[in-house]
This record gives structure tokens, C-alpha cells and sequence, in this order.
């Protein structure tokens, strides 16, 4: 029996003039989160049975896609045209942009290669803001503070400790590409606290502060002479040197009409981003419609470590209507303005500003335990009360949420008089390829950065780093990456060995070969990709 307020109950509830009540203060999180956090589905995580992370917990269906299938053979790569690069980024969001900037500014010639076109991404669906420790009463040690403690400690200090110094100078480096933020009257950078934060940390441009960022990257990337765009050119698999020793190379795939073709490198840089769109555990997902989780495919199986893989995001704020939109964010930053979440009886159930692995357990706890408000069968949510946070400060939605009005005022919705129904939504995948502070990672020549590499967010991710993170370590390995590219002359021959040394492993491990990765699209967007 589906639980759950029928919506026109739930809006006779509803009153946003009334005193919703206040929360009780979280006294037990973590039964909270092994009880109603999706992580913690029954069945939903599984031991890794080859590869560098055999014996590691991973989330069911990515584990599915690791231990799967190469694209491609050796057979396929006969007169495959070669072409060579000091280094190839794979991935054209913030973090590969950043990447191809820092490595062209050293002197490397530099080839960046995106599945779709430069700048479709998680980067522009990110909405909040960035993390910079910039104001008075506010630290580079709190940030690392706030960070470790929201991923429940279970992030790399020292990575932690490099993303939060690098905080400052990144805005500096931002600003100088002209990207624009939100400004107070006397014209210092305007800053907010959001869930997770000790202190106003988070500077922000509207509520579209991803697009605004990719905007400048994409036309500084464009406009150098030393970078080279390929779109719509997926890689679809790592090539290693003629001793193995070390990755030296990838194949890409034209979507246009399937052609491969060989790049010849002496560092590759993976900025290939999430894998909202594998819908894990059946969720809506935030993610754009490349976000398939090809780097960790590439990267598992050419020796690289992962780590956190049974680790993900669902972030607590995703509309559930109407169902065009199920899944796209309602930024965090409206939560942080004053909006409260409100259960189908009209009560406020929680902090909204706690971490969001909480504020989306408590979510999953309201329309599990029949306090949700239930449209159907499928759909359930909470009420984000979008009408209190009007009332109490008026045309503040349409000055600081413009991407919201518009969104929602296309699908006949105002959130200054109707409340937002909203439900968790996969949105980050918190754990990745294990990388250093140069971005560097466990094999050499590869480098992985954004939301593909790991160990920065520990097992949840506070609001603004991902933006930080990408612009950190993509300029990171940008400099690290040319500076190996200097050093190295370059494999003589490149091979697939790895991918031989894979399938034996799962012959013997008895697991079917009839699935292939990288996925590139989602199953429902490939059209005919897969007959080519």
C-alpha cells in the first residue's frame, strides 16, 4: 500500500501564514541515515569481484558497469588514423576547461576532446554558488573543518586542506576570466551560508552560478591557440605504452558517424564527470545527459584505485512536478534564503540546513513513514515553501532565483504563490578515482579531476566545493599534467593489453562478457549509437 497525504489534502494542510512549528535538534543522524538514506538500500551494494578494488563495497549498478566488456578490441583499431598531443583532456566541463587553460598557459600543445559540445555538463547545472573562505569571520581551517565533518570524516585531509587554500586565489583567477558574482552596495563580493557551513562562505551569482562559470572557461578555452576541441568525441577506452606500464593514450569515438580514432599522449587528464544518469537505485536524476560515469569505467580498467564507490549524493531539493521536470534542482540556496521544508500535514521536520545526506534521509523518512504528499503511485515529496519565503521578503525569488521563475513559469507554476513539491534527486557521485593533490593517480600518465576523481568529499558533499573542487585540481593537474608531458618522450607504441588482462579476469571469475562500457548515452538516448 502506497503511503502518503493526497495532494489536495496536503494543500488544505498547507498555510504559510501559520507557524509551521520548529524542529527538534538531530540527536541520532546516523540511524537516520542507515535507516532512509539510499545508500543504505537493502541489496543495493555489492563486493567487487575483479580489478584493482576486488573485494570493495560498490554500488550495485555501477559495480555492474566496471566488471563489464571493453567498446572496443585490438582488431578494431587497424588503420585507425593516430594522432599525437603532449597532453589529451577527456571531458569538457569546468574542470576539463580549467585543465586545458593551466596546461596551454605552461606550453604543452593541448587536445581537448568532450562527448557532446564544450560545456554541456554537470558544471551548468550547478546552481549555489562556490566555497571561499574570503570573509573576516571566516578561515581557510574552518572550511577544512565544515568539509571533513560533512563527509562524515571520511575525506582525504590533505586534499581537503588544497581545495580550501586554493579558495581565494580561484575566485581571483575566475574574476580575472571575467566571471561575474553577486556584489554587496559598497561592491565587495556578496557572500551566504548554506547547509553544512559554519560561517558565510559561499559567493554565488544568481542562481545560475555554474552557467556563469562555464561561460568564460568555454570562451577562454575557444579563444587559445594551444587548445585543440574535438566535440562530440567520446573516448571509449585508455590505451597503455608498449610496456603497460602506463597510460599513454585513448581511442575516441566520433558520435557523428562512429569513426575512431587513436590519440598518441604523454598525460591524459579524465574530467569525465558523474553517472546521475545510470538513475542508481532508480532515482531521478539532476545530471546532464552525457553524465554516464565513463571515466571510472576507463580508469578501473586500466589499473587506476577508486575509492567510495558505494557513496552518492541525492540531493535533498529535486521537483517532482510536473513530471518534464522530475529531477532538475531547486537550488539549495533558496533553503539557504528561508525557505522551509513543510510534510503534507503542514510541519516543519527538519533543520534545512543541515548537511544533505540528512535533510534527504529526512525526506525519504517523511514520505516513507505516510507524512509525504502523494500525487500518485510514484510520485511523492515534501513542500518547499517558496510562498513564506515571499512573503517574508518580498521579490527576493525574482531577484536572486531567475532560473527557477523561469523554469517553473513555463510549466505554469509560481513559486512566489504555490509551494514547490520536491523529493530527493541523484546528484553527485561522492567518491571517484583516487588522486593526489596534483591530481595525479594511481597510474602513471593519467590524471582524473572534477567529479570523477575521489577522496575530497568523504561519503557527503557540502554545497559549493564541487565548484571549488573543479577549479582547484583542474588547474592542479593542468600544471602537473604539462609538467610530466615535458619530461616524458612519448610512447613508441600504444596497446590495449589491460583490456586482455581485464576479460580473462572476468572469464575466470565466471561473469557474463554480453555488456559493454563506457555507456557514452543513457539507454533511452542512444538511438544508433550501438549499431555502429
Amino acid at each position: 500500500m502506497n503511503k502518503g497525504i493526497p495532494l489536495q489534502e496536503a494543500l488544505a494542510a498547507y498555510r504559510p501564514d501559520s507557524d509551521p512549528g520548529q524542529v527538534s535538534p538531530m540527536t541520532d543522524a546516523d540511524s537516520l541515515l542507515s535507516e532512509f538514506h539510499p545508500d543504505h538500500l537493502r541489496g543495493s551494494v555489492v563486493k567487487l569481484s575483479v580489478g584493482v578494488n576486488s573485494g570493495d563495497s560498490c554500488q550495485r549498478d555501477l559495480a555492474s558497469l566496471l566488471q563489464t566488456e571493453a567498446f572496443i578490441d585490438e582488431a578494431d583499431l587497424a588503420g585507425v588514423p593516430v594522432i599525437d598531443a603532449d597532453v589529451l583532456v577527456i571531458g569538457g566541463g569546468g574542470a576539463g576547461c580549467a585543465a586545458a587553460l593551466m596546461a596551454a598557459e605552461q606550453g604543452a600543445k593541448v587536445l581537448l576532446a568532450t562527448k557532446l559540445r564544450l560545456g554541456d555538463s554537470n558544471t551548468v547545472m550547478a546552481e549555489g554558488g562556490i566555497q571561499a573562505a574570503i570573509e573576516p569571520d571566516d578561515s581557510i581551517q574552518k572550511h577544512i573543518q565544515d568539509t571533513l565533518r560533512g563527509g562524515h570524516h571520511a575525506g582525504n585531509p590533505s586534499l581537503v586542506a588544497s581545495m580550501a587554500e586554493d579558495g581565494p586565489d580561484v575566485l581571483r583567477w575566475l574574476i580575472n576570466l571575467g566571471m561575474q558574482f553577486e556584489l554587496t552596495p559598497s561592491g565587495d563580493l556578496q557572500t551566504r551560508r548554506a547547509g553544512g557551513m559554519s560561517a558565510s562562505r559561499l559567493v554565488y551569482c544568481r542562481d545560475y552560478t555554474g552557467l556563469e562559470m562555464m561561460r568564460v572557461l568555454r570562451e577562454a578555452v575557444f579563444q587559445h591557440r594551444s587548445i585543440e576541441v574535438w566535440e562530440q568525441s567520446p573516448a571509449v577506452e585508455l590505451l597503455s605504452n608498449e610496456f603497460g606500464l602506463k597510460c599513454a593514450g585513448a581511442v575516441l569515438m566520433s558520435l557523428a558517424d562512429g569513426q575512431k580514432r587513436i590519440v598518441r599522449t604523454r598525460s591524459v587528464i579524465l574530467a569525465t564527470g558523474g553517472l546521475g544518469r545510470l538513475h542508481l537505485n532508480g532515482f531521478p536524476t539532476s545530471n546532464h545527459l552525457g553524465a554516464t560515469g565513463d571515466g571510472l569505467v576507463l580508469a578501473y580498467r586500466i589499473g587506476a584505485k577508486l575509492t567510495e564507490l558505494d557513496s552518492f549524493q541525492y540531493h535533498p531539493t529535486g521537483l517532482v512536478y510536473p513530471s518534464h521536470l522530475s529531477g532538475k534542482l531547486v537550488t539549495e540556496g533558496v533553503r539557504a534564503a528561508g525557505a522551509l521544508l513543510i510534510n503534507g500535514k503542514g510541519q516543519r521536520f527538519v533543520d534545512e540546513l543541515q548537511p544533505r545526506d540528512i535533510v534527504c534521509a529526512s525526506i525519504l523518512r517523511e514520505c516513507q513513514e505516510g507524512r509525504g504528499i502523494r500525487i500518485d503511485d510514484e510520485r511523492k515529496g515534501v513542500w518547499l515553501d517558496t510562498p513564506r519565503l515571499e512573503n517574508s521578503q518580498p521579490g527576493l525569488l525574482e531577484r536572486q532565483f531567475p532560473n527557477l521563475m523561469s523554469r517553473t513559469r513555463g510549466s505554469g507554476l509560481d513559486p512566489r504563490t504555490q509551494p514547490l513539491l520536491v523529493h530527493p534527486t541523484l546528484h553527485y557521485q561522492n567518491g571517484g578515482v583516487i588522486i593526489n593533490s596534483k591530481g595525479a593517480t594511481t597510474v602513471p600518465g593519467l590524471f582524473a579531476i572534477g567529479e570523477a576523481a575521489g577522496g575530497i568529499h568523504g561519503r557527503n558533499r557540502i554545497m559549493g566545493n564541487a565548484l571549488l573542487e573543479i577549479i582547484c585540481f583542474g588547474r592542479r593537474a593542468g600544471i602537473a599534467a604539462a609538467a610530466a608531458a615535458k619530461r616524458d618522450r612519448g610512447p613508441k607504441k600504444v596497446t590495449l593489453e589491460h583490456i586482455n588482462q581485464l576479460r580473462r579476469a572476468l572469464t575466470l571469475a565466471g561473469m557474463p562478457l554480453s555488456r559493454r562500457a563506457p555507456e557514452i548515452l543513457p539507454s533511452y538516448a542512444r538511438g544508433g549509437l550501438w549499431s555502429r
